[in-house]
């Protein structure tokens, strides 16, 4: 009791002081006279004793049902006062151990003080429930903040903003920061009477049930595993997407805000405050940190599934330092290790998930080939797979920062665009993703040999390598690839596109002379124009079935066999195409004008093929090379 009530953080403010008699015993006074114990009780009773029992709830009808500090703000400060001071007397009354009737009036008169402020306690934190919302506590300290930056800044017009966005806050301002004041009275008081116990119960039950309906009107729910793994991906996207608004709004508003109203509350006290903050958010937190663990390790493998986890991943990892910042009592540390377990069980999934994607390539063992050498379903799936993946490559980077394993390493350097060994060293995920795009390649280069024609495959493989090309320079794989990747492998879709034309139309390009004037004799025109007919009649109508997919591609074919086509043709129908108008057969002998193979030319390679089109394929090993080989590639 000494050291409560002499020690100088302790001691009386001086203006508890001045309403305690200020006179000092004298040495040899009459035992019958009072002490100074005595008499500070007896004054402070006969303050106190008045004030107290007018707001005694059990005495008056008055007292039951109004509020103390909603009614006379001034008077309920007076009340906390002299319980201060009554505290105060009791204190001196035990230390020189006198009158106990008056210590036990003091006390009895005190506790009828604490159930009075209890009650206000509670009306204060069940009336202003609006007020004193996490979101509008949390918005307190940002704009003050606000205020503070903009202080010194002299403009009218901003000056006529924040006058206006003042006008609209204060009201709401006023009543959050009033009722946090009250609250924090009623605190020090209580605890500082030896009644924190009565007063931090009324606040843990109130704010819990806050937070706990801020947790479910966000959304977020504890779900059992059987219910995730019965889940439609659906549904289950849905729940991702919501949870994803509520953490955001949790961290920063919730649990900021709650932390934020705990520590004004009880300032006074680290472990009430440590307390209670911890039992109040413990139950809301640990659902909504746990919610993506519970997601990725019970619901159904699902290729779709890694883009949620790469999303929950990104949520977490960006509001960790604000989840530590909130949570930094020891007593939390299950909290932030919750949060921490979700983000490394959501890296372990994304890292599983990109295997059991190579392996589905790897895997995959379907006999029918794309119609038209086209554009083969896995080239279509697995690049939006990564195209998508590659939107995530800050994220990426960040789940994958040692190198991938030894197998991976294998990877030429060539094949990544590095000759010069000056060139940086590509990124880990940059290496992940260019070998799962070669496990693609490597894939279609087996596809091909699906097409009896060899023509076909590379056209297949023209098709193809022009679709993952095109996918990565619109997609964020451009930046994980590079530009050196792209230039080789564009240089692969010519090669391809080049070998298509020398094998499917190499018959007719050789039909047709280099040099016409050397045609010397009516028979060799003949032969001449008979074998360009026959062989671009029938090249022609194969490659009618035919598609390229791709403008760009579709448009150079073309401009190429027309340099090599069209101009010879022209250049020899020209030269001897009107020296058989004699000829009796003069009709079967030129059978295409220039303007003919041009329009034959110019209608081949539509994007689409009819269905139930019969197209020359086969199963048999007919091919080209091996079947996988870094220097095709």
């Amino acid at each position: 009791m000494r050291k409560l009530f002499f020690s100088p953080e302790n001691s009386p403010s001086s203006s508890s002081i001045s309403q305690f008699p200020t006179f000092s015993r004298q040495a040899g006074s009459s035992p019958s006279r009072l002490t100074y114990a005595d008499s500070v009780m007896n004054r402070t009773l006969r303050m106190a004793e008045p004030i107290i029992m007018k707001w005694n709830p059990e005495t008056t009808t008055v007292a039951a049902v109004t509020s103390l500090f909603y009614e006379n703000h001034r008077e309920a400060k007076e009340l906390i006062q002299w319980v201060n001071n009554l505290q105060k007397a009791m204190g001196l009354v035990v230390m020189e151990n006198t009158n106990q009737e008056k210590l036990v009036r003091a006390q009895n008169l005190m506790q009828i003080a604490m159930k009075r402020l209890q009650k206000e306690f509670y009306q204060i934190l069940s009336m202003n429930r609006a007020h004193l919302d996490p979101e509008s506590v949390s918005n307190l300290s940002s704009r003050a903040s606000t205020r503070s930056s903009t202080s010194g800044y002299e403009d009218d017009g901003d000056d006529d903003i924040r006058a206006a966005n003042q006008l609209i806050f204060s009201e709401v301002e006023g009543a959050s920061r009033a009722a946090m004041a009250d609250l924090k009275l009623i605190a020090e008081c209580m605890i500082s009477s030896g009644y924190g116990k009565d007063c931090v119960n009324v606040y843990k039950i109130i704010r819990k049930s806050i937070v706990d309906e801020g947790i479910y009107r966000l959304g977020v729910e504890k779900l059992n595993p059987s219910h995730i793994h019965k889940m439609q991906w659906e549904v289950l996207d849905v729940r991702i997407k919501s949870w994803l608004n509520a953490l955001e709004t949790a961290v920063r508003t919730l649990f900021d805000g709650e932390r934020m109203l705990c520590d004004h509350v009880f300032a006074r006290s680290d472990s009430i405050r440590e307390s209670c903050f911890t039992e109040i958010t413990r139950s809301g937190a640990m659902t909504l940190f746990g919610f993506p663990e519970n997601v990725v390790k019970n619901s159904k493998k699902l290729p779709e599934k890694v883009f949620g986890a790469l999303d929950m991943y990104t949520a977490i990892s960006n509001h960790l330092p604000e989840i530590k910042s909130i949570f930094s009592f020891d007593s939390t540390t299950n909290i932030k290790t919750k949060a921490e377990t979700s983000l490394i069980t959501l890296s372990e999934y994304v890292k599983s998930a990109l295997n059991d994607f190579e392996l589905a390539i790897l895997k995959d063992s379907s006999k029918t080939p794309a119609p038209g050498a086209g554009i083969h379903d896995i080239t279509i799936d697995a690049m939006n797979y990564l195209s998508q993946l590659a939107d995530h490559r800050s994220i990426l980077t960040e789940i994958f920062p040692e190198s991938p394993p030894p197998e991976h390493n294998l990877l030429p350097e060539t094949y990544m665009g590095l000759t010069n060994p000056d060139d940086p060293p590509p990124s880990p995920i940059s290496v992940k993703i260019a070998w799962l795009i070669l496990s693609i390649l490597c894939k279609l280069d087996t596809k091909s040999k699906l097409f009896k024609d060899a023509s076909l495959s590379y056209l297949f493989l023209a098709n193809n390598f022009q679709y993952v090309v095109v996918k990565v320079r619109h997609s964020n794989l451009r930046h994980m690839l590079g530009d050196k990747w792209l230039l080789l492998h564009e240089y692969k879709v010519k090669q391809f596109a080049s070998s298509y034309e020398r094998l499917g139309w190499g018959l007719v390009i050789e039909s047709l002379p280099s040099d016409p004037s050397s045609l010397t004799s009516r028979d060799q025109v003949k032969e001449t124009f008979r074998k360009f007919n026959r062989t671009f009649d029938e090249v022609c109508m194969k490659q009618s079935l035919y598609v390229i997919t791709d403008s760009s591609l579709r448009d150079e074919i073309k401009k190429s066999l027309a340099r090599k086509i069209f101009c010879s043709y022209r250049e020899l129908y020209d030269t001897h195409g009107r020296t058989m108008g004699g000829d009796r057969n003069t009709a079967v002998l030129v059978r295409f004008t220039p303007d003919d193979v041009g329009h034959r030319l110019s209608e081949l390679f539509s994007d689409r093929v009819e269905p139930g089109t019969t197209l020359p394929f086969a199963s048999s090993s007919v091919g080209f090379g091996s079947p996988c080989s870094f220097e095709r590639w």
